[in-house]
């Protein structure tokens, strides 16, 4: 979707797919899987919100890696 990318946390992406393959494609954060529970689920689609945070928005400051300071 538009605006969005997947979470770059890659441990927790795996996490999500895992219980999406358990829910057989149903988002995990649900209790009842029915038609509107299918990943991307509708309320995703329809208000932009993905409670699982599978589909993050994408901030153009996001790739830029900072560097931290270590204190000696």
């Amino acid at each position: 979707m538009k605006g969005f990318r997947i979470n770059p946390d890659r441990k927790y992406v795996d996490i999500i797919m895992q219980g999406l393959y358990k829910k057989n494609g149903h988002c995990p954060c649900r209790v009842i899987a029915d038609n509107t529970t299918l990943c991307p689920c509708d309320e995703f689609i329809r208000e932009k919100v993905c409670k699982c945070k599978l589909y993050v928005p994408i901030d153009k400051n996001s790739d830029v890696v900072r560097e931290k300071k270590s204190d000696k």
